[in-house]
């Protein structure tokens, strides 16, 4: 097969690993950065150029859209998918996922927990929103945070007022979330492709830090995952649309709480910890997908 991998950055780890998959399987790899697409759109003839060339005769696409360019990202998936060529993230999942308010949202409303999240118009009724989540600390996060930034745990309500206004008046949406300290500083990562968990790590932060991201320094041993873990996971990827996806799940008193979902999920910290070979399981699922 041609397959087509659109990343920022061909050097990164996930999208050198999955180009090694691919090529150790007798596939054809191509990288390329989707900010240098250029869509055409007509009515039954959606094409995509590089620059001035034509990008055709894939069989199929694995998008690596970070948060910096998910709309332009997004766009360029859907004219993928207008093109009939196989891609393993839709536009509408990935769009879906990176939203955390629409994210958690969705799988609020299908029965999942997740921690308890508000949301503001403005500042005049933001203290009312942070009220309904915590009496003191919170963790307040943009809508596109990624890699634990844009996300601070607040230690009381005045702080938390101040670092809310303070988005507000750059003009950026926060949520209020809720704080799970019984989490103790960790959380978990189930990597699920194709409705299968193909590994799953516990991430613990570094003492004093509350952000379990790996780019954060935190430590990843392979996690044993409970029956209802595994299935809000898959349910979560499920409800999403996603076929790759990274799960975060809190496990807190009340039982394990989705955090996010990420629908971009880097593959270092995975394979480094679990020693499988996620990237070799993206392929074989698409290899399925086109002998199908």
């Amino acid at each position: 097969m041609n397959i087509l991998v659109l990343s920022r950055n061909a050097g990164l780890y996930s999208t050198q690993s999955i180009a090694k998959a691919a090529q150790a399987r007798g596939h054809k790899v191509s990288i390329i950065d989707h900010l240098m697409c250029n869509i055409i759109i007509e009515k039954s003839k959606p094409q995509l150029y590089t620059g001035f060339d034509l990008m055709e005769g894939y069989d199929a696409v694995i998008p690596r859209i970070g948060a910096s360019a998910t709309a332009y990202g997004a766009a360029v998936i859907r004219t993928i998918e207008s093109m009939g060529v196989f891609t393993t993230v839709k536009a509408d999942a990935l769009l879906k996922a990176r939203d955390k308010l629409t994210c958690m949202q969705i799988l609020s409303a299908a029965g999942l927990d997740v921690p308890k999240t508000g949301i503001s118009a403005g500042d005049t009724c933001a203290g009312m929103v942070y009220d309904k989540i915590s009496s003191d600390k919170a963790i307040v996060k943009l809508l596109a945070s990624t890699q634990g930034l844009g996300v601070i745990l607040t230690a009381s309500k005045s702080q938390g007022m101040s670092v809310v206004e303070g988005f507000h008046r750059v003009n950026q949406d926060v949520l209020v979330q809720e704080f799970i300290e019984d989490a103790k500083g960790s959380d978990i990562r189930a990597f699920v492709v194709d409705g299968e968990i193909v590994g799953a790590m516990v991430r613990q932060a570094l003492p004093g830090e509350f952000r379990s991201n790996i780019h954060r320094g935190a430590t990843a041993t392979i996690a044993q995952l409970s029956q209802e873990e595994r299935e809000i996971a898959l349910k979560a990827t499920s409800i999403l649309g996603l076929s790759i996806a990274g799960v975060d799940i809190l496990r807190s008193k009340r039982g394990p709480l989705i955090l996010e979902v990420n629908a971009s999920p880097g593959l270092e910290g995975i394979e480094g910890t679990t020693k499988v070979d996620i990237a070799g399981k993206i392929i074989e699922f698409i290899e399925r997908n086109k002998k199908s």
